[in-house]
């Protein structure tokens, strides 16, 4: 992905922050680069890959 920043003059005040997600990212002010990584914190043995079962429908 490839975009363009214009850099103006910021202004920032008061910040108050309840909470951030762990895939957020709170930034205020300049970044020359930023590298994002992922990662999956499932241990390999519940991870299920194959058929699906089927759920059953729900009774009438």
């Amino acid at each position: 992905m490839n975009y363009t920043v214009i850099n103006r003059d910021i202004h920032v005040g008061d910040i108050h922050l309840t909470a951030i997600t762990s895939s957020a990212i709170f930034l205020v002010g300049d970044a020359d680069v930023i590298n994002l990584a992922s990662t999956f914190d499932t241990p390999p043995e519940s991870l299920i890959i194959g058929p699906f079962v089927p759920l059953a429908p729900r009774g009438e």
